[in-house]
């Protein structure tokens, strides 16, 4: 897959070490009937064990009701409670929970550097020798990497960023999937004409804006500058990061009006209430709109590039594993479903049931416009910088990233400054690969 790039985070691993996974056999004594025949044992009853299993992904709590039961179907003792808890509160109360001794017993664990932070500190159980693993490439296990070079995750799905569009609309307009940047404005021109909100947006919530930039950005400096950044050739001063920043600015005249206090929820109504012909998002969110609006019709297209000589993207990461408490009272049951997560079994429940890439070569997705995501991932996909790379820090360079946009559209900070900021951040802890 060309999802990722492992290029500058082979600093933040080294080679991988082994895990004994220990098991024990128990073993019946055979039985003597009345008239001296002797029968086969039988297996003595399994003890119930129920598992935590906690999750910022509130909308696929249906989905994982599936897959928890077909994992049942082979464990049946083991009982599974997914409790996710909303994505803007989860790192705080998975923190708490893991520094009181509280925590889930499985862990779904942020991509990259937020794991890594949580393996560095002990919190997980290395799961680099465990059955199944194999089935992953290398760039794919650096998403549940620590620094150790351990892996502590089973990374289960890809996630990609792209434009999605309202093909109603865009057919009573006489629109098509736009092939440069300028059709693509000639496109919000049209819309913004006929009185149609162009773009889904809001800059309430910061991970929104650097989920934006990330995915439009490589239209205006391509897919080398952040391979230039990583080896210290460029940094985040460059005119062509600062144009990157400057194009979110231009494209206010296409936002909804008060755009700066809209979040995700209120896009996601927007769009799938019809009142917004497009919205920059990750794949994540076409189960959930699809189930808001089983009506809606949908398609997606890539960020079109500004130059002529430009290419297509759609900007691509590994969007979370899974992982076991170290401290887990259950641990050998926890590690029983982490087997299961590198299944195919399990991948073809990931792609049709969350409706996202699968991480497990040689699955295919059932609906057809996940597998036109999944097409693009696989072709045209550039690595999502902030997450990937730059998610590190104390702020983080991403959050940094994040607030200095919302300045940027509370008129407080121009594009230029923007970058300077995230400069000033990646300073404090970033060493490029020369």
């Amino acid at each position: 897959m060309k999802r990722l790039f492992s290029g500058a985070l082979l600093t933040m691993v080294a080679a991988s070490s082994m895990l004994v996974a220990c098991s024990s056999n128990n073993t019946a004594t055979p039985s003597t009937t009345p008239g001296g025949a002797s029968t086969a044992p039988s297996a003595a009853p399994q003890e119930k064990v129920k598992l935590t299993m906690g999750s910022w992904r509130t909308e696929d709590s249906d989905a994982y009701a599936k897959i928890i039961a077909e994992f049942k179907k082979t464990n049946p003792n083991i009982d599974i409670d997914f409790k996710p808890i909303k994505n803007t509160e989860y790192n705080t109360a998975l923190n708490t929970g893991l520094q009181s001794g509280n925590g889930p017993d499985i862990i779904h664990l942020r991509p990259y550097a937020a794991g890594a932070v949580l393996a560095d500190a002990g919190y997980l159980e290395p799961l680099t020798s465990l059955k199944g693993m194999d089935v992953f490439s290398k760039d794919t296990l650096l998403a549940a990497t620590g620094s150790d070079g351990k892996v502590y995750g089973v990374p289960t799905v890809f996630s990609s960023t792209q434009v999605f569009y309202n093909k109603k609309i865009f057919q009573k307009y006489n629109l098509t999937e736009p092939k440069t940047w300028d059709e693509l404005l000639k496109t919000a021109e049209t819309l913004k004409k006929n009185k149609v909100t162009p773009f889904a947006f809001g800059s309430k919530e910061g991970w929104i804006l650097s989920l934006t930039q990330g995915t439009l950005a490589p239209s205006v400096y391509g897919t080398d500058l952040i391979k230039k950044i990583l080896s210290g050739e460029a940094n985040f001063k460059s005119p062509e990061y600062v144009s990157s920043i400057k194009m979110l600015k231009d494209l206010t005249p296409y936002f909804p009006d008060n755009y700066v206090g809209i979040g995700m929820d209120d896009m996601r109504n927007m769009f799938v209430s019809e009142q917004a012909a497009m919205m920059v998002m990750g794949d994540w969110e076409y189960a959930v709109m699809k189930k808001t609006n089983p009506d809606l019709q949908m398609d997606v297209f890539p960020v079109p590039p500004m130059k002529a000589d430009g290419k297509a993207t759609v900007t691509t990461w590994v969007d979370g594993s899974f992982s076991v408490n170290a401290k887990s009272a259950h641990k050998a049951e926890a590690l029983k479903f982490m087997e299961f997560l590198t299944t195919k079994e399990f991948g073809a429940l990931a792609v049709n049931e969350l409706q996202k890439p699968s991480t497990i070569p040689g699955v295919a997705a059932k609906d057809p416009l996940v597998a036109k995501i999944a097409k693009n991932a696989d072709t045209i996909s550039t690595p999502y910088a902030s997450v990937v790379y730059f998610n590190a820090g104390n702020p983080t360079t991403k959050s940094t990233l994040e607030n200095s946009i919302q300045g940027m559209y509370l008129n407080k900070l121009t594009p230029e400054q923007v970058a300077e900021e995230v400069q000033k951040s990646a300073d404090t802890w970033f060493k490029p690969k020369k």
